[in-house]
């Protein structure tokens, strides 16, 4: 057995020949790598090639619009082995027309594939070429036949220096041996088996080793491909020496891990996988059945078969047979998009097919297509559902191929979103082939957001809020699905604050404050003045409709949902108004005197603050401006009425009269008066001084003194004595004269002063007429007092002075 073999049975390319073949002229052409090739029975084979073509046939462009390729002619015209019903699902081509080159491999390689194998591909120009000779294909499998006193391992592809194992009664024996093996102990009932190491899947037959009946087993087929529902049959036969048999069964090592004893197979009647779907059935002549129904992908797997006498045991090294189960597929060849509709080229395929020619059903929605009974189809697709089976197999059909349905969006979680949070959108559409997914979110101009099933939100903003709607797309169409609002929930942002009017504010106009924040939830407001709540709702208007003065502040809100709170910054509400009534206060507020100073202030409530300005009653002109007017060294003439006037830009407003009253002061009171009293005193004096002197010139007369006691009652200070003299008869009392001068400060240290005037022709004292008797009082105040006041009975104030003053004698 040669190398090439060997890899060929592990499903590799193999290569006798190494030498590349040219054929071609003209710039046509097609390279292969090797013109022979051995591979072993049931393994894999590939064989390459490379093609040239000249760019231009008379000036006209050249595409290469096919390529295949062949072993047999029909109607005189190549076959392509994809519809070859001998190749059926055994065949696949791997070329690239940019590279200019082409793979054939061929699977499950049988006796009947050793043919000559050609490449050919066709252009637009109606013109093709075949590469011709090509590459000669040999398969051949692995023979034991007896030589001597051994065996000996024979296969028709020898490479140099080969290892083979040997197995005896389907038990391994000896690895990295020569193709002979020598047999030491001649035994009748063993039996042999060979293969090149590193490719055990593909052994010889059981052989006996004296060439007569001996235990073995030998499976009908090493291979055999099921589609998934159906039924399948796998067999075998079984020998068996001068014996009986006392147990035999189907096993499969593939599910050994579910034996109670790996090292003891378990009956697969038994398993509870296959329950209801497993059957053996024996025959005469040692023929076996293991049936299994209603197939499923998961039964895939190597079976084998097992028997047991009273002396022997037939053992499982060697591979049995190699079930796989499958189901049809459609697969998209060709594809045209067009604006409204989609033309695809479609095949029906498996990747293992039952051996023959086969014909084939087409499904469009589930309702058979008629006259349509190849392998390939060309359907156009919009809402078309295609699928395919085998005619007679039409309950085992492929699964259906269609572009994408209507793709749905869900999010998780399905609560409500918060900002902050992990949120992934799933899009999900029914498809085949599987449709591949693209996320937008909705904008004038929209972009691809990501690729895939999935859009992850790992923390999630508001900005993230909006509209999205993802893509399906596979080979046969693409599909928008409907849009997803994504509405993200969040916390109040710092709220903003506006005033309106947005100028002056003035008194008495309407004024409106609005509370605006971004929040999801919308936000409910509230409005604070200086920290004292004034107005809770959810539109965050606050209105004056007549705004006054007592509204001058600062002013808040806050901004408030479910899922949080927060607060604006302040503004200030500078309402502006005329002045108030001024009000005027004076200092000192007691008695003004002149000389003294005088400061009187005034003070109104306005915004802006008032300018002040002062008059006088009945004087035009202003006396000062300022909110303080002061008056030093006060005046008589500064005694009147004042009053200011308070004005802004808004107004004006005066206050009412403040009257100013200005009093002498004590100290000029008292030296007035003491200097009038002086001059009075003096007149007297000089006036007495007259009288008596005449008085003199007459005859004088005794006159007595007046009482004593009435002086003394008086309390004179001043008492001025009067001359001595004689009292005449004629004399009346009522010419004696009172004087009276009170000087007063604060109503203490009184001054009498008593003159009396002699009159020398008065005879007797006790005719004086008191009617006669007149008293003057004058009373001087310190405290400012103005005027004078003559009182009936000056005895009843203790600083009244007096002053007697004697009268002429009336005549």
């Amino acid at each position: 057995m040669s190398l090439a073999a060997a890899a060929a049975a592990s499903g590799f390319i193999v290569f006798l020949l190494s030498v590349q073949v040219i054929q071609g002229q003209n710039g046509w052409g097609v390279t292969y790598t090797s013109t022979k090739i051995c591979a072993v029975k049931g393994s894999t084979v590939e064989i390459h090639c490379r093609y040239t073509y000249p760019s231009r046939i008379y000036g006209r462009q050249i595409t290469v619009e096919k390529t295949f390729w062949f072993t047999k002619m029909y109607q005189y015209r190549p076959l392509d082995l994809t519809t070859d019903p001998q190749y059926s699902g055994r065949v696949q081509y791997d070329c690239d027309k940019i590279r200019n080159n082409c793979t054939l491999r061929i699977t499950d390689l049988r006796e009947s594939d050793s043919a000559e194998y050609k490449f050919r591909f066709t252009t637009n120009q109606l013109t093709g070429y075949t590469g011709s000779p090509g590459v000669t294909l040999s398969v051949t499998g692995l023979q034991v036949s007896r030589s001597n006193n051994g065996l000996d391992c024979q296969i028709s592809c020898v490479p140099d220096r080969p290892s083979f194992i040997w197995y005896k009664n389907g038990q391994k024996i000896q690895t990295e041996a020569s193709s002979y093996y020598y047999l030491s102990n001649y035994n009748q009932e063993d039996s042999y088996s060979c293969a090149v190491k590193g490719y055990e899947d593909f052994p010889s037959p059981p052989t006996c080793a004296d060439g007569q009946t001996c235990n073995r087993v030998t499976y009908t087929d090493r291979n055999i491909c099921a589609f998934k529902g159906s039924s399948v049959d796998i067999s075998c036969t079984y020998s068996i020496y001068k014996n009986h048999v006392e147990s035999k069964f189907w096993f499969s090592p593939e599910r050994k891990d579910q034996w109670q004893n790996p090292s003891q197979p378990a009956d697969l009647s038994k398993d509870s996988q296959f329950a209801g779907r497993v059957q053996v059935i024996d025959t005469e002549g040692g023929h076996s059945t293991l049936r299994i129904t209603d197939l499923r992908e998961s039964d895939s797997a190597e079976y084998h078969f097992k028997f047991t006498t009273p002396s022997f045991e037939w053992r499982s090294s060697l591979p049995g047979t190699t079930l796989t189960v499958t189901a049809l597929q459609v697969q998209v060849t060709r594809i045209t998009v067009g604006q409204f509709v989609t033309l695809a080229e479609l095949k029906c395929h498996s990747s293992c097919s039952p051996a023959g020619r086969l014909s084939y059903i087409w499904f469009n929605n589930k309702v058979k297509i008629r006259g349509e009974y190849r392998s390939s189809y060309k359907a156009r697709f919009g809402l078309s559902d295609i699928s395919c089976a085998i005619r007679g197999h039409e309950e085992f059909p492929s699964t259906s191929v269609y572009a994408p349905k209507l793709p749905s969006v869900s999010v998780s979680p399905s609560a409500e979103i918060v900002e902050g949070s992990s949120v992934t959108l799933t899009c999900s559409s029914d498809a085949n082939p599987a449709a591949k997914y693209t996320w937008y979110k909705k904008t004038i101009n929209p972009r691809p957001l990501s690729e895939g099933p999935q859009l992850v939100f790992s923390s999630i903003q508001s900005s993230d809020s909006g509209q999205y709607y993802c893509t399906a797309e596979n080979e046969l169409g693409r599909r928008t699905s409907n849009d997803f609002t994504m509405n993200v929930k969040y916390t109040p942002r710092v709220p903003s604050v506006s005033v309106s009017p947005s100028g002056k504010i003035m008194e008495g106009s309407s004024v409106t404050l609005t509370c605006s924040s971004d929040a999801n939830p919308a936000a409910k407001y509230t409005w604070y003045m200086e920290n004292q709540k004034v107005l809770q709702g959810s539109d965050g208007v606050y209105q004056f409709m007549s705004i006054s003065s007592e509204d001058r502040g600062k002013y808040y809100c806050t901004s408030e949902n479910q899922h949080g709170r927060i607060n604006s910054s302040s503004i200030f509400i500078d309402v502006q108004y005329a002045p108030k009534l001024p009000s005027v206060s004076v200092s000192p507020s007691a008695e003004i005197v002149e000389g003294s100073s005088v400061t009187l202030t005034c003070s109104s409530d306005a915004n802006p603050a008032a300018n002040y300005t002062w008059y006088k009653e009945d004087e035009d002109s202003p006396k000062a401006s300022g909110q303080i007017f002061t008056i030093t060294d006060v005046r008589a003439e500064h005694s009147g009425n004042y009053y200011c006037e308070a004005k802004n830009s808004r107004g004006r407003h005066n206050s009412t009269f403040n009257p100013i009253i200005v009093s002498r002061s004590m100290k000029s009171v008292a030296a007035g008066s003491i200097t009038a009293i002086f001059l009075a005193i003096i007149f007297v004096l000089a006036f007495l001084f007259i009288r008596r002197k005449r008085s003199w010139k007459q005859t004088p007369e005794p006159r007595q003194r007046p009482d004593d006691n009435a002086q003394a009652n008086m309390g004179a200070v001043y008492d001025i004595p009067p001359a001595p003299r004689q009292t005449t008869p004629s004399e009346q009392q009522d010419d004696l004269c009172y004087a009276s001068v009170s000087f007063s400060k604060n109503q203490e240290d009184p001054l009498y002063s008593n003159v009396r005037l002699n009159q020398p022709n008065r005879h007797r004292e006790e005719e004086e007429d008191e009617d006669d008797v007149e008293y003057s009082v004058v009373n001087f105040k310190s405290a400012g007092a103005a005027t004078e006041s003559i009182q009936e009975e000056p005895a009843e104030d203790s600083s009244v002075l007096y002053s007697t003053v004697l009268k002429k004698p009336r005549v």
